[in-house]
């Protein structure tokens, strides 16, 4: 590879941000274009679940970078038709991007799947009237469904938030490999405390808090999984998480008196000091962001990187600790069931596609 090839290369950077259409992914995809050198030429691929929602995300941070960043190098999009819940739809994606892409440099895994059925009201009211702080950062009173299964057989949370991606990076680890600098950004939660999942119960299919244990799944096979990926395969894997902040996930279950509610809640726990209610989707997009930068010699990657704010709303980051009792057996686990799918999955015939150009 010549020299000026080699510079070229380097200085076109390509990322893949699963949930773009999502408050925090549409403002990671912001970010990155004030984070990414401006000359640099910079292709972003938005997945969605249908082509319109990626159109529309594409149409709205074509519109971001002509009216704030206004980036001197090419900015191109593509899109990627993914759902999570669905290993052949994975499978397709990875096969799309094999054969479109020679190289990925960053992977941000951004699944936050909930089976919600609502709010407990009165449970909500008490919560909010005894601790705000706690009610707005660790509330019990959103109900969740049990039991519900994909149409792969799988604990819909489970696979969505975690073994589908888990299953996409392995598909993508050589395509990561042939980058300069390749980052795999995880999003977990506040709400991943060991106490959310049970061993005896990986798939969540018996919890009522899957959201939250599969969150606690995403810190455990991160810390199990990190220096695997950059001793085989040099690939840079960090886990995050974007603190409290307004997201659209749940605004079914919300009027606008309830939603206006919720924001001056958040309001009042940030005055009462907490450090996670960012409330923006750009404050919360800061500690994924700040991976794409950070040193593995000095920025360790068995924590979890916070995006945290002062009363006033300056943000910061916020590093927690993150307890790894169970790691290697749900890595164990993990690797087992990929290797069932990989044999359900190895006569699947797949299609590509041309990139989609802008």
């Amino acid at each position: 590879m010549s020299q000026d090839t080699t510079k070229q290369t380097q200085n076109h950077k390509i990322a893949i941000i699963t949930g773009t259409t999502s408050n925090l992914g549409t403002n990671i995809a912001y970010r990155l274009l004030h984070e990414i050198p401006s000359d640099y030429r910079l292709t972003l691929i938005v997945t969605s679940r249908t082509l319109a929602r990626a159109n529309e995300c594409i149409h709205d941070i074509k519109k971001y970078n002509e009216q704030t960043t206004k980036r001197k190098g090419i900015l191109d999009f593509d899109y990627l038709l993914i759902e999570m819940t669905d290993m052949v739809s994975i499978l397709n994606a990875a096969y799309e991007l094999k054969q479109n892409y020679n190289k990925i440099d960053y992977l941000y895994i951004n699944a936050a799947q909930g089976v919600y059925a609502g709010l407990d009201w009165i449970q909500a009211t008490k919560e909010c009237l005894m601790n705000p702080v706690k009610a707005s950062t660790y509330p019990t009173y959103k109900l969740q469904k049990v039991g519900v299964k994909s149409r792969d057989g799988l604990g819909l949370v489970f696979q969505a938030n975690v073994f589908g991606p888990y299953y996409l990076i392995e598909l993508l680890k050589e395509l990561l490999s042939k980058s300069e600098d390749p980052r795999v950004i995880w999003i977990s939660s506040l709400m991943s405390k060991p106490s959310y999942l049970s061993f005896d119960d990986l798939q969540l299919l018996k919890s009522d808090v899957s959201y939250e244990g599969s969150k606690r799944l995403v810190d455990l096979l991160h810390l199990a999984k990190y220096k695997q990926l950059y001793d085989q395969y040099g690939i840079k894997q960090y886990v995050t998480q974007p603190g409290i902040f307004t997201s659209f996930s749940f605004f079914k279950f919300l009027n606008p008196f309830t939603f206006y509610g919720m924001l001056f809640l958040f309001y009042v726990a940030r005055l009462m000091g907490s450090p996670w209610h960012n409330i923006s989707g750009w404050k919360a997009a800061n500690a994924p962001v700040f991976v794409l930068t950070a040193d593995i010699k000095h920025d360790k990657q068995d924590v979890k990187y916070g995006s945290a704010c002062t009363l006033t709303g300056k943000e910061y980051l916020k590093n927690l600790e993150i307890d790894p009792t169970g790691k290697d057996d749900v890595l164990n686990y993990f690797q087992t069931l990929k290797l069932e799918w990989d044999e359900k999955l190895k006569n699947q015939i797949t299609n590509t596609r041309k990139p989609y150009g802008y």
